[in-house]
């Protein structure tokens, strides 16, 4: 095994590392929804939003891992920040660097392994430190093309901007899932994936029904907590793939991958099914009932994430209709 070699500028790497807060923080939906749905996309085991530090590899996000932190000396990350291009090992059994690497030989094995380095600001114009990875781990080899790199190459920029970014500015305060910025941000990636690989996918477009009469009945925190329940709900049933998002008020919706409009339909049933077990043992004299609108993507038709929405939105509105009928 090699140990990985100490970056230049490491003291100023790390002082930029410390600066971000970010260390043993608690996991968060924005930089987990970005593991999960790489780890669909590309259809591996593992990966991981990875932080280099001192003697250690910390893991911001790991999707397929139940650890939360490795050795630097055993990291593939460590190595791979080492230079600003992607990392691809396709065999670690081929390649000298990885052959006896602790993770290679035991738990997980991993036998393929690729990571994008994810840059961090610096007070030097002249230096862009790289804070870690957006890593993909298999546990057989494989290869990656280049629009394999290209997807890689994006997701890992959106890892960057949620850095860069305020937690505000794509997560729903009340309900902590992505909000409609962050469902537009992450969707857009999603169907350009359906798009360069000839994917399936499906929104389901929800608004809940009657949801001003529990406010003005019962109180707007009353409808706060309706809100979050029903978006835990959502997120419970939901596949850790998929995306889920409050888009404002009583608005929701989930984008799936890899899933036609039969699928999309098993969602709402079990959707609907978990939530009357909800509504009858809710103490409060109100129902949370939901109408829903569910379209595949066609990419003839719904290049933009927003032509998407706009035709889950008029299908909702007409079994709206039906329902108050």
């Amino acid at each position: 095994m090699q140990p990985p070699k100490i970056p230049p500028y490491e003291n100023a790497r790390l002082t930029a590392v410390q600066a971000l807060d970010i260390l043993d923080t608690s996991a968060e939906e924005r930089f987990d929804r970005i593991t999960r749905i790489a780890r669909r996309m590309f259809n591996v085991p593992f990966s991981v939003v990875t932080v280099v530090d001192t003697n250690r590899q910390w893991f911001k996000s790991c999707a397929g891992l139940d650890v939360q932190e490795t050795p630097r000396e055993v990291s593939f990350c460590a190595h791979a920040i080492l230079n600003d291009q992607i990392l691809v090992i396709p065999d670690t059994y081929e390649d000298n660097r990885f052959a006896d690497n602790p993770l290679v030989i035991g738990e997980p094995f991993v036998r393929f392994y690729a990571g994008r380095p994810i840059k961090l600001p610096t007070t030097s114009p002249a230096e862009a430190h790289n804070m870690g990875t957006l890593c993909i781990l298999d546990t057989k080899p494989r290869s990656m093309t280049k629009d394999d790199l290209d997807l890689l190459d994006d997701l890992a920029a959106m890892v960057e901007s949620e850095l860069y970014a305020h937690h505000a500015a794509t997560i729903d305060e009340l309900t902590q899932i992505s909000n409609r910025r962050g469902f537009q941000l992450l969707g857009q990636k999603v169907l350009d994936y359906c798009q360069r690989y000839e994917e399936d996918a499906c929104l389901v477009f929800i608004d809940l029904n009657d949801f001003k009469v529990i406010n003005d009945t019962y109180g707007h925190k009353e409808g706060d907590i309706a809100l979050s329940s029903f978006s835990q709900l959502l997120m419970d049933t939901c596949r850790g793939s998929d995306i889920v998002a409050r888009l404002g008020g009583d608005e929701f919706v989930v984008l799936l991958l890899n899933t036609g409009s039969s699928g999309a339909s098993i969602l709402v049933d079990k959707v609907q099914e978990n939530l009357e077990k909800i509504n009858q043992i809710n103490p409060k004299d109100y129902a949370v009932k939901f109408s829903y609108g569910v379209v595949e993507y066609h990419p003839d038709h719904h290049d933009q994430i927003d032509v998407l929405l706009e035709a889950g939105d008029a299908l909702m509105y007409q079994c709206k209709q039906g329902y108050k009928k």
